[in-house]
């Protein structure tokens, strides 16, 4: 089942969520609503599924126009942030509430809840309580409730949001093991790209009511299509640069050149070059010329790299550079030395957005 929201707009008085939104989520495929608070993921997520009335566009599930059915009609199943599950009831009676509400034999009730309580390994808490449950058995729960009526489409509003780091990372690599054994067409709404970006076939980015870029994740990340993308995807080094002659100079005295890529029609004069951390390299000498020197004011080993916090004096910038872990240990850094950085790659966009 593909779902479609096209042209969608809604209001809340004088406050534009969406503004003309156009979202495809091709049949079998998940899809992630990423960006900033404000945005309008949770709108859209609740315009598709029939809790909130767009003030215009429509919403086709394949090629059926669904925009004035009620919520139960399209027969969605809907994950929330903090589970909802019924406190008075037991996992097992939870799972089947929605079955009985549509009146399934009983039978076929017990085999359903069954199933699905096998499906997340959770057979064995079928007559324990919510309040006995840990935070990511709770969200497990509350996923195949939704699952149990069978429904044509799944939406999750910020589903990991209230758990912690460590069991949300567990929970990211199960729903997506869990999606690809089931291709229940799903969209889930999140402001962490991390999540997004690990869990999704597609990603669509969202600011201030409208769609910035879509795709997969992938091309989102190695191709942002402005500034505001850019800046929104993790860490990002913002260097203010003057364009001249198609080449960009850090500095008054234009004394290091950005390998920067001009993103649109950039004309001579000043504006901002974006770099990510890992496309700085640090190094003891300025072997190759056209690099910054740098005060390390911080180092933080963080699992797969080491993030290093310096002070470029000459220019009044902070910067970010990511290491290895092994290239971290060559060149054993220490806080308040000097370096050299130099950028590998940068990214110029022409300028459309204030950030």
């Amino acid at each position: 089942m593909s779902i479609t929201a096209q042209n969608v707009t809604k209001r809340f008085g004088a406050f534009v969520a969406l503004d003309n939104v156009t979202v495809e989520c091709p049949a079998g495929e998940l899809v992630a609503l990423l960006g900033p608070s404000g945005s309008g993921k949770t709108t859209l997520l609740r315009v598709i599924a029939g809790l909130e009335a767009p003030d215009n566009g429509t919403v086709l599930f394949r090629d059926d126009d669904i925009t004035r059915h009620s919520a139960r009609d399209r027969n969605v199943g809907f994950v929330f942030q903090h589970y909802a599950l019924f406190r008075h009831m037991t996992v097992f009676e939870n799972v089947a509430f929605g079955l009985r509400v549509r009146k399934w034999p009983e039978n076929k009730v017990r085999d359903r809840v069954k199933e699905l309580l096998q499906l997340v390994r959770l057979e064995e808490k079928a007559g324990l309580y919510p309040a006995n449950l840990s935070g990511g058995q709770k969200q497990r729960i509350a996923l195949i409730r939704a699952l149990a009526p069978e429904p044509k489409v799944l939406l999750l509003d910020e589903p990991f949001g209230a758990l912690d780091a460590k069991v949300r990372a567990e929970l990211r690599d199960w729903l997506r093991r869990f999606h690809d054994a089931l291709h229940v067409t799903s969209i889930f709404v999140t402001h962490d790209q991390e999540e997004a970006f690990e869990v999704a076939d597609r990603v669509v980015v969202l600011n201030k009511g409208r769609v910035e870029q879509e795709g997969t994740p992938i091309d989102v990340f190695e191709r942002p299509a402005n500034e505001f993308v850019m800046d929104f995807l993790g860490n990002v080094n913002k260097l203010p640069v003057r364009v001249v002659g198609g080449r960009a100079l850090l500095g008054e005295t234009g004394s290091v050149e950005l390998p920067a890529k001009m993103l649109g029609a950039n004309a001579d004069g000043r504006t901002d070059a974006y770099i990510r951390p890992h496309e700085l390299d640090i190094a003891r000498t300025a072997d190759g010329g056209n690099c910054l020197l740098g005060k390390i004011v911080h180092i933080n080993p963080a699992g797969s790299v080491v993030k290093v916090r310096l002070l470029a004096e000459d220019f009044g910038l902070m910067i970010n550079v990511d290491v290895t872990p092994e290239r971290y240990r060559t060149l054993v850094l220490r806080p308040n030395e000097i370096v050299y950085v130099t950028p590998k790659s940068a990214r110029i966009f022409e300028t459309d957005y204030s950030i």
